[in-house]
């Protein structure tokens, strides 16, 4: 569909109008379409919104990664590609919602292409590089190898499950990934988002949501939700639902 790369999309054409918004669902670094469940559709149900999910080059079921290395701007080239994709299929009334590394490309996608964006919601998004998030993807590695993880994962990666396991970790892991920092980008964002975070989330700390709500130059509120980690509309499906809801709801109509 894009520049010869084949991404596979999942759009709701039940409901599919020009005269609604349209919530984009962006996954996380091990994520895909499928591992977003029935969120979107409750969402959708809840909103009246039309919903699209897809899985980004070398996820789920799209075609593999095309080089065995990112670049240290590889989620800004994310943004790129979303750029893109919201230009071909003509929507113009878009509401971003992203987790984690998903979380990251909408707001760099909101930064970069404001004219684009109406909302963005995010989960467990970084701005920046911390300690926390370093332990979190070593104590990932571990699991890899000595749990079931690479099992559960092959479910919806297949044969791309190494490398996307592999391009997530070695990148942020990496000596050069660690001055990573996209806050530069934050003041650039003017639509209104909603920022979550769980209170114990393994990739993180509360920095990255006061960086993100006290930065951006659109109304920003911030949800930090006790006693859960890194998936919150996994782990507190019902406060996720009912905020995201209520901030989608207010949003004003382009």
């Amino acid at each position: 569909m894009l520049d010869n790369q084949q991404i596979h999309l999942s759009i709701d054409y039940s409901v599919l109008s020009k005269e609604k918004k349209t919530i984009i669902f962006l996954h996380d670094s091990l994520g895909c379409i499928a591992l977003w469940r029935n969120f979107p559709e409750r969402i959708a149900l809840k909103t009246q919104c039309n919903t699209l999910s897809y899985d980004r080059l070398g996820y789920g079921k799209s075609a593999p990664f095309t080089t065995s290395k990112r670049e240290n701007d590889y989620l800004t080239k994310e943004a790129e590609i979303l750029a893109k994709i919201i230009d071909q299929l003509q929507l113009t009334d878009v509401v971003l919602f992203g987790h984690s590394d998903g979380g990251s490309i909408a707001l760099l996608t909101a930064a970069l292409f404001p004219k684009k964006i109406t909302g963005i919601i995010t989960e467990g998004a970084h701005v920046f590089v911390e300690k926390e998030t370093i332990s979190g993807i070593k104590e990932a590695v571990i699991a890899y190898k000595n749990t079931n993880l690479k099992e559960k994962l092959s479910k919806y990666h297949g044969d791309k499950t190494d490398d996307v396991f592999r391009m997530w970790t070695e990148t942020w892991l990496s000596d050069s990934y660690q001055s990573w920092n996209i806050e530069k980008y934050l003041p650039m964002i003017t639509c209104p988002s909603l920022i979550i975070q769980g209170e114990k989330d393994e990739f993180g700390t509360i920095k990255q949501v006061t960086s993100i709500v006290e930065n951006t130059s659109g109304n920003s509120i911030p949800l930090v939700i006790p006693g859960i980690g890194h998936t919150p509309h996994k782990e507190s499906s019902e406060a996720v639902l009912q905020n995201t809801v209520s901030f989608i709801n207010d949003l004003p109509k382009k």
